[in-house]
């Protein structure tokens, strides 16, 4: 963290045991000396964050206990030797191949190695908030420490007191007069909303797969109604844009970003959608994808990176909380402000009905209106589903002062929040909480600075969900489960950074604050 300079970051990590021990005392030479800098730097990290593991499985080294014998051995381990060896003459191809510049003539043991690089390098950009790869396993570790741990402990154990309250808000059923006023808002402000959609995840739960090919498919290709997922998002949308027309005599082109994966292929499949309808009429120009990398799932044992391939660990999307940084990283914000946009509305690709009726424009309506910085659109909860839910926190913190808002809990998280699913005896309250339905009105630039920050808050409800089994196919071709997850940001709770905050415990009426 010191450390300002690649140079010193390397000089760091070669002062670092497990490095040393690895790589030989001249490691910022010897194996890794065909590599540029900041090549062996991502190898250093990888080392460093206990992960050397995933060189070791391409390359025949024997595991743990061949890095024992070479550590305390002054040297020894064969295994280790003849690995250190083979990875040596894979540099050196790489170098010599151009790296990943030429594909055309690399050997496939380079281009695994590229995609090592590539994966690595991924990691460390998208969390150098927290300390890239390194600090990426820290905090990892630390989830799965309070895993473990007797103690439940969850993102507001800092504060002195946290209770939760069952928010009240506009019910669009109920008041319908202002329903339809603030839908009129709504499409009356479309010239200044854009759209966000976060499509990237795996969709692991539809089961969606070519019957072709045998291929798994995201869910953004899910048939609803004779047409992709992705295809009934722009209808939607397109609606919304003919009615704006029909009412105010003006035609106006919502620019759309689209934060995809590489995971299943699903940037590829998402840009051939969107080209074979020729960009759904709107043109190329006013539609930005923007790619979300895959982070490592960490076994749930140990804290090992699970490896799918050789010298490729086992990758998937970090959760939609990703999209605010990396909309900054990417230069979306700016993008949407070109097109004169000031607000957003983010919105799921699985939801199909969140269009239906009033909801999306009214949700924009009132937040354009009403300068609002972040809006939710719920509905009634199903016990037992496995969606999150919104509460209206009171939490006092260390300063004592008093913060309310409202935020998300997910389902993964109901047992650390002493959140219970309603019974029969257990009475109704856990029962009116509104279930978060993913569908959100954002400010731009209030997003952006959250986006935008240096810290761990920019990756907003960061969790380890280990309740789920991870399948996958491990380098030696066999298919494996494992009890394990990765970190995982959360979308909606950007909303922890719009408090509240006041000197005071407000004891009355702090649901309709």
């Amino acid at each position: 963290r010191a450390a300002r300079t690649l140079g010193d970051k390397l000089r760091a990590l070669d002062a670092e045991p497990r490095v040393a021990a690895f790589f030989g005392d001249a490691s910022s030479r010897g194996v890794l000396g065909g590599l540029r800098p900041r090549e062996a730097y991502l190898l250093k990290c990888l080392v460093a964050a206990g992960q050397d593991h995933v060189l070791g499985a391409e390359l025949g080294w024997a595991g743990a206990g061949g890095h024992e014998r070479h550590r305390n051995g002054g040297g020894g381990g064969s295994a280790l030797r003849e690995a250190l060896y083979s990875l040596a003459d894979l540099v050196g191809r790489w170098s010599e191949e151009g790296a990943a510049d030429d594909e055309a003539g690399s050997g496939e043991t380079e281009l695994l190695l590229g995609r090592l690089l590539k994966f690595l390098g991924d990691i460390e950009e998208f969390y150098d908030c927290v300390g890239g790869i390194i600090g990426y396993q820290i905090m990892a570790l630390e989830l799965l420490s309070v895993s473990k741990s007797k103690d439940s402990k969850h993102r507001h154990s800092k504060d002195k007191f946290v209770d939760f309250h069952v928010p009240t808000g506009l019910n669009l059923l109920e008041d319908t007069e202002y329903a339809s006023q603030a839908a009129l808002w709504g499409i009356e402000g479309l010239p200044e909303l854009g759209e966000i959609y976060p499509i990237g995840g795996a969709g692991d739960r539809l089961g969606l797969m070519d019957s072709d090919t045998g291929e798994s498919l995201p869910a953004a290709l899910l048939p609803y109604c004779g047409r992709s997922l992705l295809e009934g998002l722009m209808r939607d949308l397109q609606a919304r844009e003919f009615l704006h027309f029909k009412i105010f005599g003006k035609q106006c082109i919502t620019p759309v970003a689209v934060m995809t994966s590489s995971v299943k292929n699903n940037h590829e499949h998402i840009v051939a959608i969107c080209e074979r309808l020729e960009w759904f009429g709107r043109g190329r120009e006013n539609f930005r994808l923007f790619e979300q990398p895959l982070v490592p799932v960490v076994n749930a044992e140990d804290g090992k990176w699970l490896i799918s391939e050789s010298l490729l660990p086992v990758g998937k999307p970090g959760g939609h909380g990703a999209i605010w940084k990396l909309a900054c990283d990417r230069g979306v914000f700016e993008w949407l402000y070109r097109h004169g946009r000031k607000g957003a509305t983010v919105r799921q690709v699985s939801n199909v009905v969140a269009a239906t009726d009033l909801t999306l424009m009214a949700l924009a309506g009132i937040g354009l209106r009403h300068n609002k910085k972040l809006g939710f659109a719920s509905c009634e909860r199903r016990p037992g589903a496995t969606e999150g839910v919104n509460v209206l926190i009171e939490k006092q913190n260390l300063d004592g002062l008093w913060e309310y808002g409202i935020t998300c809990i997910e389902y993964t998280e109901f047992e650390k929040y002493g959140i219970s699913e309603p019974t029969a005896t257990n009475g109704s309250l856990q029962a009116s909480y509104p279930a978060n339905t993913n569908i959100l009105y954002v400010d731009l630039q209030a997003a952006q600075e959250v986006g935008s920050r240096k810290n761990a808050s920019c990756l907003p409800g960061i969790v380890l969900n280990l309740k789920k089994a991870v399948s996958y196919v491990d380098h030696l071709g066999f298919e494996c489960s494992a009890a394990g997850g990765r970190l995982e940001c959360t979308m909606q709770n950007i909303a922890d950074n719009f408090m509240n905050t006041y000197s005071y415990r407000c004891s009355k009426g702090i649901e309709s604050m």
